[in-house]
Protein backbone atom coordinates (compact mmCIF):
# COMPACT_ATOMS: atom_id res chain seq x y z
CA UNK A 1 0.00 0.00 0.00
CA UNK A 2 1.02 3.66 -0.54
CA UNK A 3 0.71 4.81 3.19
CA UNK A 4 0.67 1.44 5.63
CA UNK A 5 -1.01 3.77 7.97
CA UNK A 6 -2.91 2.19 11.02
CA UNK A 7 -6.51 2.99 10.60
CA UNK A 8 -7.80 0.79 12.64
CA UNK A 9 -10.14 3.44 14.26
CA UNK A 10 -10.88 6.57 12.87
CA UNK A 11 -12.45 9.21 15.90
CA UNK A 12 -14.62 11.42 14.17
CA UNK A 13 -14.59 14.92 16.28
CA UNK A 14 -17.04 17.85 15.89
CA UNK A 15 -14.55 21.14 15.07
CA UNK A 16 -16.83 23.21 16.50
CA UNK A 17 -16.50 21.79 19.99
CA UNK A 18 -13.19 22.56 21.68
CA UNK A 19 -13.83 20.23 24.22
CA UNK A 20 -14.73 17.32 22.34
CA UNK A 21 -10.80 18.03 20.67
CA UNK A 22 -9.18 18.27 23.34
CA UNK A 23 -10.36 15.01 24.90
CA UNK A 24 -10.10 13.29 21.31
CA UNK A 25 -5.73 13.56 21.92
CA UNK A 26 -5.96 11.16 25.31
CA UNK A 27 -7.80 8.52 23.22
CA UNK A 28 -6.64 5.40 21.73
CA UNK A 29 -7.63 5.82 18.78
CA UNK A 30 -5.58 5.44 15.53
CA UNK A 31 -6.94 8.49 13.47
CA UNK A 32 -8.31 11.36 14.58
CA UNK A 33 -10.89 13.02 11.86
CA UNK A 34 -11.72 16.82 12.92
CA UNK A 35 -14.77 16.81 10.75
CA UNK A 36 -16.07 20.29 9.15
CA UNK A 37 -19.13 18.72 7.53
CA UNK A 38 -21.68 16.79 8.88
CA UNK A 39 -20.85 17.40 12.63
CA UNK A 40 -21.16 20.95 11.88
CA UNK A 41 -23.94 23.45 12.25
CA UNK A 42 -23.93 25.76 8.67
CA UNK A 43 -23.74 29.01 10.95
CA UNK A 44 -20.86 27.09 13.18
CA UNK A 45 -18.70 25.98 9.84
CA UNK A 46 -16.46 29.08 9.42
CA UNK A 47 -15.52 29.61 12.81
CA UNK A 48 -14.79 25.96 12.86
CA UNK A 49 -11.87 26.18 10.11
CA UNK A 50 -10.00 28.13 12.97
CA UNK A 51 -10.85 25.29 15.79
CA UNK A 52 -8.85 23.13 13.51
CA UNK A 53 -6.02 25.20 12.38
CA UNK A 54 -5.40 25.64 16.03
CA UNK A 55 -6.52 22.69 17.37
CA UNK A 56 -3.09 20.74 14.53
CA UNK A 57 -0.93 23.32 15.69
CA UNK A 58 -1.12 23.15 19.62
CA UNK A 59 -0.06 19.26 19.02
CA UNK A 60 -0.07 16.86 21.46
CA UNK A 61 -1.10 14.53 19.15
CA UNK A 62 1.45 11.19 19.66
CA UNK A 63 0.93 9.01 16.68
CA UNK A 64 -2.32 9.63 15.39
CA UNK A 65 -3.44 10.23 11.97
CA UNK A 66 -4.88 13.43 11.67
CA UNK A 67 -7.60 13.91 8.95
CA UNK A 68 -10.03 17.12 8.62
CA UNK A 69 -12.66 16.16 6.53
CA UNK A 70 -13.78 19.25 4.71
CA UNK A 71 -17.09 19.66 3.25
CA UNK A 72 -18.29 18.41 -0.53
CA UNK A 73 -17.95 20.19 -3.38
CA UNK A 74 -21.42 21.33 -3.72
CA UNK A 75 -21.42 23.36 -0.71
CA UNK A 76 -19.94 26.70 -0.93
CA UNK A 77 -17.56 25.78 1.84
CA UNK A 78 -15.51 23.19 0.63
CA UNK A 79 -12.44 25.34 -1.21
CA UNK A 80 -12.37 27.68 1.90
CA UNK A 81 -11.86 24.88 3.79
CA UNK A 82 -9.39 23.27 2.13
CA UNK A 83 -7.19 26.58 1.49
CA UNK A 84 -7.60 28.13 5.23
CA UNK A 85 -6.49 24.47 6.59
CA UNK A 86 -3.66 23.63 4.64
CA UNK A 87 -2.49 27.35 4.63
CA UNK A 88 -2.60 27.18 8.34
CA UNK A 89 -1.74 23.87 9.14
CA UNK A 90 -0.57 22.15 6.80
CA UNK A 91 2.54 20.81 8.24
CA UNK A 92 0.72 19.37 10.94
CA UNK A 93 -2.06 17.47 8.43
CA UNK A 94 -1.67 14.05 7.09
CA UNK A 95 -4.69 13.60 4.80
CA UNK A 96 -8.39 15.58 3.62
CA UNK A 97 -11.18 13.59 3.35
CA UNK A 98 -13.47 14.59 0.61
CA UNK A 99 -17.35 13.80 1.71
CA UNK A 100 -19.41 12.47 -1.09
CA UNK A 101 -16.65 11.76 -4.14
CA UNK A 102 -19.18 10.23 -6.56
CA UNK A 103 -16.84 11.13 -9.30
CA UNK A 104 -12.91 10.61 -10.05
CA UNK A 105 -13.40 14.56 -10.91
CA UNK A 106 -13.86 15.13 -7.74
CA UNK A 107 -10.68 13.16 -6.36
CA UNK A 108 -8.97 15.52 -8.98
CA UNK A 109 -10.24 19.37 -7.95
CA UNK A 110 -8.97 18.65 -4.17
CA UNK A 111 -5.60 16.57 -5.61
CA UNK A 112 -4.85 19.93 -7.68
CA UNK A 113 -5.82 22.60 -4.84
CA UNK A 114 -3.64 20.71 -2.80
CA UNK A 115 -0.51 20.74 -4.88
CA UNK A 116 -1.40 24.56 -5.63
CA UNK A 117 -1.00 25.11 -2.09
CA UNK A 118 1.46 22.82 -1.32
CA UNK A 119 3.42 24.91 -3.73
CA UNK A 120 2.93 28.00 -2.56
CA UNK A 121 3.24 27.37 1.22
CA UNK A 122 6.47 25.64 0.74
CA UNK A 123 5.69 22.14 1.86
CA UNK A 124 6.30 18.65 0.10
CA UNK A 125 4.16 18.16 -2.90
CA UNK A 126 1.85 15.52 -2.63
CA UNK A 127 2.61 14.79 1.16
CA UNK A 128 -1.28 15.33 2.31
CA UNK A 129 -3.27 12.09 1.55
CA UNK A 130 -6.78 12.04 0.51
CA UNK A 131 -9.43 9.52 1.69
CA UNK A 132 -12.76 9.41 -0.23
CA UNK A 133 -15.80 8.93 1.29
CA UNK A 134 -18.02 6.52 -0.94
CA UNK A 135 -21.55 7.96 -0.22
CA UNK A 136 -24.03 7.32 -3.29
CA UNK A 137 -24.64 5.01 -6.08
CA UNK A 138 -23.02 7.23 -8.38
CA UNK A 139 -20.06 6.73 -6.79
CA UNK A 140 -20.00 2.96 -6.54
CA UNK A 141 -20.97 2.54 -10.34
CA UNK A 142 -17.61 4.59 -11.03
CA UNK A 143 -15.62 3.45 -7.87
CA UNK A 144 -12.68 2.34 -10.32
CA UNK A 145 -12.35 5.57 -11.70
CA UNK A 146 -12.25 7.20 -8.24
CA UNK A 147 -9.27 4.85 -6.90
CA UNK A 148 -7.27 5.37 -9.71
CA UNK A 149 -8.23 9.28 -9.35
CA UNK A 150 -5.28 10.40 -7.54
CA UNK A 151 -1.66 9.07 -5.95
CA UNK A 152 -2.66 10.81 -3.02
CA UNK A 153 -4.99 8.43 -2.40
CA UNK A 154 -5.11 6.47 0.94
CA UNK A 155 -8.14 4.83 2.17
CA UNK A 156 -11.85 4.57 0.45
CA UNK A 157 -14.14 5.05 3.17
CA UNK A 158 -17.69 3.69 3.18
CA UNK A 159 -20.25 6.05 3.92
CA UNK A 160 -23.52 4.16 4.91
CA UNK A 161 -26.14 6.54 6.05
CA UNK A 162 -25.87 8.66 2.53
CA UNK A 163 -25.80 5.57 0.13
CA UNK A 164 -28.19 3.82 1.97
CA UNK A 165 -30.67 6.80 1.15
CA UNK A 166 -29.19 7.27 -2.11
CA UNK A 167 -30.21 3.95 -2.81
CA UNK A 168 -33.76 4.21 -1.20
CA UNK A 169 -32.69 0.93 1.41
CA UNK A 170 -35.75 0.55 3.61
CA UNK A 171 -34.27 1.30 6.93
CA UNK A 172 -33.86 3.85 9.60
CA UNK A 173 -30.73 2.23 11.31
CA UNK A 174 -27.49 2.56 10.31
CA UNK A 175 -25.68 -0.70 9.81
CA UNK A 176 -28.30 -2.61 10.39
CA UNK A 177 -30.61 -5.19 8.06
CA UNK A 178 -33.24 -3.45 6.51
CA UNK A 179 -36.48 -4.63 7.78
CA UNK A 180 -37.82 -7.53 5.78
CA UNK A 181 -34.23 -8.73 4.58
CA UNK A 182 -34.32 -12.04 6.30
CA UNK A 183 -31.50 -13.65 4.26
CA UNK A 184 -27.59 -13.15 3.69
CA UNK A 185 -26.53 -9.51 3.98
CA UNK A 186 -27.77 -6.44 2.72
CA UNK A 187 -24.46 -4.74 2.84
CA UNK A 188 -22.21 -7.30 1.38
CA UNK A 189 -21.97 -6.05 -2.36
CA UNK A 190 -21.35 -2.45 -1.02
CA UNK A 191 -18.38 -4.00 0.91
CA UNK A 192 -16.96 -6.65 -1.53
CA UNK A 193 -17.41 -3.71 -4.10
CA UNK A 194 -15.34 -1.15 -2.09
CA UNK A 195 -12.84 -3.61 -1.21
CA UNK A 196 -12.07 -4.81 -4.39
CA UNK A 197 -11.54 -1.33 -5.87
CA UNK A 198 -9.24 -0.26 -2.37
CA UNK A 199 -7.15 -3.61 -2.97
CA UNK A 200 -6.79 -3.26 -6.99
CA UNK A 201 -5.23 0.28 -6.15
CA UNK A 202 -3.30 -0.16 -3.30
CA UNK A 203 -5.91 1.83 -0.74
CA UNK A 204 -7.15 0.82 2.37
CA UNK A 205 -10.99 -0.25 2.99
CA UNK A 206 -12.12 1.70 6.01
CA UNK A 207 -16.29 1.00 7.25
CA UNK A 208 -18.49 4.00 8.25
CA UNK A 209 -19.53 4.44 11.47
CA UNK A 210 -22.45 2.31 14.05
CA UNK A 211 -24.80 4.97 15.56
CA UNK A 212 -26.14 3.39 17.87
CA UNK A 213 -23.07 4.39 19.91
CA UNK A 214 -23.67 2.98 23.58
CA UNK A 215 -24.64 -0.69 22.19
CA UNK A 216 -20.72 -1.71 22.45
CA UNK A 217 -21.61 -5.63 21.81
CA UNK A 218 -23.82 -4.29 18.32
CA UNK A 219 -20.95 -2.23 17.86
CA UNK A 220 -18.25 -5.05 17.58
CA UNK A 221 -20.74 -7.76 15.61
CA UNK A 222 -20.69 -5.04 12.12
CA UNK A 223 -17.16 -4.37 12.92
CA UNK A 224 -16.47 -8.02 12.95
CA UNK A 225 -18.77 -8.37 9.58
CA UNK A 226 -16.40 -5.76 7.93
CA UNK A 227 -12.98 -6.95 9.45
CA UNK A 228 -13.46 -10.66 8.14
CA UNK A 229 -14.00 -9.22 4.75
CA UNK A 230 -10.86 -7.77 4.95
CA UNK A 231 -11.66 -4.59 5.79
CA UNK A 232 -8.54 -2.16 7.55
CA UNK A 233 -10.47 -0.43 10.16
CA UNK A 234 -14.18 1.11 11.08
CA UNK A 235 -15.17 5.16 12.55
CA UNK A 236 -15.99 5.57 15.58
CA UNK A 237 -18.59 7.93 17.02
CA UNK A 238 -17.79 7.35 20.61
CA UNK A 239 -14.77 6.67 23.15
CA UNK A 240 -16.51 3.38 24.35
CA UNK A 241 -16.16 1.84 20.81
CA UNK A 242 -12.43 2.81 20.65
CA UNK A 243 -11.33 -0.45 22.88
CA UNK A 244 -13.69 -2.99 20.75
CA UNK A 245 -12.95 -1.47 17.18
CA UNK A 246 -8.79 -1.74 17.75
CA UNK A 247 -9.32 -5.33 18.98
CA UNK A 248 -11.14 -6.55 15.95
CA UNK A 249 -8.80 -5.30 13.05
CA UNK A 250 -5.98 -6.50 14.91
CA UNK A 251 -4.78 -9.44 14.66
CA UNK A 252 -4.52 -11.92 18.04
CA UNK A 253 -1.17 -12.31 19.44
CA UNK A 254 -0.88 -15.98 18.34
CA UNK A 255 -1.83 -15.08 15.03
CA UNK A 256 0.27 -12.24 14.62
CA UNK A 257 3.14 -14.67 16.08
CA UNK A 258 2.38 -17.12 13.74
CA UNK A 259 2.57 -15.08 10.54
CA UNK A 260 5.97 -13.75 11.36
CA UNK A 261 7.19 -16.89 11.95
CA UNK A 262 5.95 -18.12 8.50
CA UNK A 263 7.70 -15.24 7.02
CA UNK A 264 10.62 -16.49 8.55
CA UNK A 265 10.51 -20.05 7.77
CA UNK A 266 9.99 -19.45 4.50
CA UNK A 267 12.70 -17.01 4.01
CA UNK A 268 15.07 -19.23 5.11
CA UNK A 269 13.74 -21.76 3.02
CA UNK A 270 14.43 -20.09 -0.15
CA UNK A 271 17.77 -18.08 0.83
CA UNK A 272 19.71 -20.59 3.31
CA UNK A 273 18.29 -23.99 1.74
CA UNK A 274 17.11 -23.39 -1.82
CA UNK A 275 14.00 -24.20 -1.88
CA UNK A 276 10.56 -23.31 -2.57
CA UNK A 277 8.66 -24.55 -0.16
CA UNK A 278 8.79 -25.33 3.86
CA UNK A 279 7.78 -26.47 6.73
CA UNK A 280 6.73 -24.89 9.88
CA UNK A 281 6.16 -27.93 12.56
CA UNK A 282 3.37 -30.14 10.59
CA UNK A 283 2.35 -27.28 8.31
CA UNK A 284 3.73 -26.81 4.88
CA UNK A 285 4.06 -23.32 3.43
CA UNK A 286 4.52 -22.08 0.27
CA UNK A 287 4.52 -18.83 -1.81
CA UNK A 288 0.95 -18.62 -0.73
CA UNK A 289 1.36 -19.01 2.89
CA UNK A 290 4.03 -16.02 2.54
CA UNK A 291 1.12 -13.16 0.42
CA UNK A 292 -1.18 -14.37 3.65
CA UNK A 293 1.60 -13.83 6.56
CA UNK A 294 2.12 -10.45 5.27
CA UNK A 295 -1.29 -9.37 5.21
CA UNK A 296 -1.16 -10.35 8.91
CA UNK A 297 2.34 -9.14 9.49
CA UNK A 298 1.28 -5.97 8.25
CA UNK A 299 -1.72 -5.52 10.20
CA UNK A 300 -0.01 -6.66 13.33
CA UNK A 301 3.36 -4.39 13.17
CA UNK A 302 0.96 -1.27 12.21
CA UNK A 303 -1.25 -1.92 15.65
CA UNK A 304 2.14 -2.03 17.51
CA UNK A 305 2.06 -5.70 18.65
CA UNK A 306 5.51 -7.43 19.87
CA UNK A 307 6.63 -10.62 18.79
CA UNK A 308 6.76 -12.99 21.20
CA UNK A 309 8.04 -15.96 19.55
CA UNK A 310 11.39 -16.41 17.47
CA UNK A 311 11.90 -18.39 14.65
CA UNK A 312 14.45 -21.65 15.31
CA UNK A 313 16.06 -23.01 12.04
CA UNK A 314 15.54 -26.77 11.62
CA UNK A 315 18.68 -28.76 13.10
CA UNK A 316 20.87 -31.05 10.44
Amino acid sequence: MRRMRSRRTTLAVPSSNPRFIEKARDLPADEVLLDLEDAVAASAKEGARAQVVAALNEGGWGGKVRVVRINDLETPWAYRDVIEVVEGAGAELDAIMLPKASDASHVQWLDRLLTQIERAMGYEVGRIGIEAQIEDARAMVGIDAIAAASPRLESLVLGPGDLMASINMKTLVVGEQPPGYTEGDAYHYIFMRILMAARAHDLQAIDGPYFNIRDVDAFTRVAERAAALGFDGKWVLHPSQIEAGNAVFSPSQDDYDHAELILDAYEHATKVEGRGAATLGDEMIDEASRKMALVIAAKGRAAGLPRTKRFEPPAD
